[in-house]
């Protein structure tokens, strides 16, 4: 009998918490809802229907703020972003925070605006100066789609289910695939981020 890949063990990417990472694959089904035009709300799923993580967008402003909840609501993580021109610059502060640079996880910057493909860098803790990132992202602009690389180690797939129905209803849908031993809190976080980037 052939053994998973999987079940021979990988180093664990645990950013946010080593309680969201697995040591098996595993699938969620991300859905956006629309609530109006100045609001929406993300919910992630895995396969059964069990929510996982939450994160609830009020008014979009030049100081975003998302905060990325368990399904209890209590918070996990809160985003921070920047709208620059051509692009975002977002720090993530562990649990509620109200901005204090000491509890800062991580920071994503898009690499240059004008490239071909899209490419977002990511950098732990208060490593935002350092030249190399810890983790890539890697799509096209023309998608939603993207990918998440540990150095060459791909560690999650998003794919942006698009149907014009939805769309005009208020609804998106992602379909996450998280590798073994990678915090998927952290992965649903960079999803929220660059669903916020491409929106207008």
């Amino acid at each position: 009998m052939k053994v998973p890949e999987w079940a021979y063990g990988v180093p664990p990417v645990s950013v946010i918490g080593e309680s969201y990472c697995t040591p098996y694959p595993l699938e969620l089904i991300v859905k956006k809802k629309i609530n109006k035009l100045s609001s929406s709300q993300f919910e992630a799923f895995d396969l059964s229907g069990n929510l996982l993580l939450k994160v609830d967008i009020g008014v979009w402003n030049f100081k975003l703020k998302r905060v990325l909840l368990d399904p209890s609501g209590f918070p996990i993580l809160t985003l921070r972003g920047k709208a620059l021109a051509f692009r975002h610059k977002w720090k993530a502060h562990a649990g509620e925070s109200t901005g204090d640079s000491s509890n800062i996880l991580f920071s994503v910057k898009q690499s240059h605006p004008l490239q071909i493909k899209k490419q977002i860098n990511i950098y732990l803790a208060n490593k935002f100066k350092k030249k190399e990132p810890d983790f890539l992202i890697t799509g096209a602009y023309t998608s939603l789609s993207f990918k998440v690389y540990e150095g060459r180690r791909l560690i999650a797939e998003v794919k942006h289910k698009f149907t014009l129905e939805s769309f005009c209803k208020g609804k998106e849908k992602y379909k996450v695939k998280v590798y073994p031993e990678v915090d998927y809190a952290f992965i649903v976080a960079l999803l929220v981020i660059l669903d916020e980037n491409d929106t207008p």
